[in-house]
C-alpha cells in the first residue's frame, strides 16, 4: 500500500445520530489509506473521538473500531428502557415524548429540580470506554480538540488531550434541558455545539495534514416548514447547531480566496482544503427527535449509511486529497440579491 495521505477531522454532534459518524470511522479505520493527525469534536463526536483516539495506539485499528462498536452498544444497552427508543412504535414513544418536554415546559422543571437529572449516564460508560492515559498526544499521535459551552462567560473553551477527562467529555455532551452544567475548575459548561459544532479553528491554524474532512450529522435542507411547536423546536436546534460551522466554512473559505487571489500569504495558519462526509438525502428523513432513539437497531442502521457514505466520498474523492477542495462552498454561501443601481 502506498504512503497514507494525513488529514485532520471534524466531528459534528448529533446525540444518537452520532451513530453515523460512528459508522464513518470505522470505514476510514478499515480503508487504511488516511492517517489521522488530528480530531476537533463536540458532544457525540467527540465521544466517538475519544474512544477511537485512546485505542488508536500503535496502528492497533482492530481495536479502535471494536472500541467504537463496544461503546455505542452499551448505550444501547443503557437506554433500553428510554421512552425514546421506539423501533416499531414510533408514534406512541413519540407522543410520550412529546409529553416527557410539555411536561418540563409546563411545570417548569429543570435538572436542577428534579434528583432524576443529577447523575449523568455517560459517565460509567466513559469510564469503562475511554483510557483517558492513552489521549496524550505523545501516546496516541493524534491531536485531540473537545468544545464545550462556558455557561456564565458565553464564551467557547477548547480542551486538548491532557486536559480531556470525563468531566471534559460529560460537559461537551451536556443538553441544559437534560443535565446540569458541568463543573470544570470552578467553571461551568454546556454542551459545545452552541459554540462549535464541531469547531475547525484549531485543525485550520494546526500544523501537519493540509486537509479537514468534516464529518456532518445535522442536515441542511428538510422537505417541509415544520408546524407543530415540536417541529419548530426541533428545526430551530438543527438551524443553531449547524449555524456556527456555516460560519467556520464561510471565513476558511474566504481566507483561501484571498490566498488564491494573492492579496495574503499562505501560512499554516491557511492553507487547509476543506472536505464532508454527510448524506442530506438520508439523514433528512429522521427528526432531531430520534436523536434520543439508542435502539440498537437505529443506532446500526446510522452505522451503516454512516459505512456507505465514507465508502462512497473515498471512491469518489481520494485523488483530490491534498489537491483541493471538494466541500460545495455554495452550499455555505448566504443568498441575496445584489441592488441594481438605477439613474433616473
Amino acid at each position: 500500500m502506498s504512503e497514507k495521505k494525513p488529514i485532520h477531522l471534524a466531528l459534528q454532534g448529533g446525540g444518537a445520530h452520532g451513530a453515523f459518524t460512528w459508522g464513518v470511522l470505522d470505514y476510514l479505520l478499515a480503508d487504511g489509506r488516511l492517517k489521522i493527525e488530528a480530531i476537533s469534536g463536540t458532544s457525540a463526536g467527540a465521544l466517538n473521538a475519544a474512544v477511537m483516539v485512546s485505542h488508536y495506539v500503535a496502528g492497533d485499528i482492530d481495536q479502535a473500531r471494536s472500541s467504537l462498536e463496544s461503546l455505542w452498544r452499551s448505550m444501547s444497552q443503557h437506554g433500553i428502557f428510554s421512552p425514546y427508543n421506539y423501533s416499531g412504535v414510533y408514534p406512541l414513544f413519540k407522543q410520550w415524548g412529546n409529553a416527557v418536554s410539555w411536561f418540563q415546559s409546563f411545570f417548569n422543571t429543570s435538572p436542577y429540580q428534579n434528583s432524576v437529572y443529577t447523575t449523568h449516564f455517560l459517565e460509567s460508560l466513559l469510564e469503562k470506554h475511554v483510557d483517558f492515559d492513552q489521549l496524550d498526544y505523545d501516546c496516541s499521535g493524534v491531536r485531540l480538540f473537545v468544545s464545550a459551552t462556558n455557561v456564565l462567560t458565553n464564551r467557547l473553551h477548547i480542551f486538548s488531550n491532557d486536559e480531556l477527562s470525563i468531566d471534559v467529555l460529560l460537559a461537551s455532551s451536556c443538553l441544559p434541558k437534560v443535565h446540569r452544567a458541568v463543573e470544570i475548575d470552578g467553571e461551568f459548561f454546556w454542551d459545545g455545539g452552541f459554540m462549535g459544532n464541531p469547531v475547525l479553528e484549531p485543525l485550520v491554524k494546526d500544523g501537519g495534514a493540509n486537509d479537514i474532512l468534516i464529518v456532518q450529522v445535522n442536515p441542511l435542507h428538510i422537505h417541509s416548514v415544520p408546524q407543530s411547536p415540536m417541529e419548530i423546536a426541533e428545526r430551530m436546534e438543527t438551524i443553531g447547531f449547524n449555524a456556527t460551522l456555516s460560519r467556520e466554512i464561510r471565513h476558511v473559505a474566504d481566507m483561501e480566496r484571498l490566498i488564491e487571489s494573492g492579496e495574503i500569504e499562505a501560512s499554516t495558519a491557511y492553507g487547509k482544503f476543506l472536505h464532508i462526509v454527510h448524506n442530506e438525502e438520508k439523514m433528512s428523513e429522521y427528526s432531531p427527535f430520534t436523536k434520543y432513539d439508542t435502539s440498537w437497531e437505529f443506532l446500526t442502521t446510522l452505522r451503516d449509511i454512516g459505512r456507505e457514505t465514507a465508502k462512497q466520498w473515498l471512491d469518489e474523492n481520494f485523488d483530490s486529497i491534498g489537491q483541493k477542495n471538494t466541500l460545495q462552498l455554495e452550499e455555505w454561501e448566504p443568498t441575496y440579491q445584489q441592488p441594481v443601481c438605477r439613474i433616473f
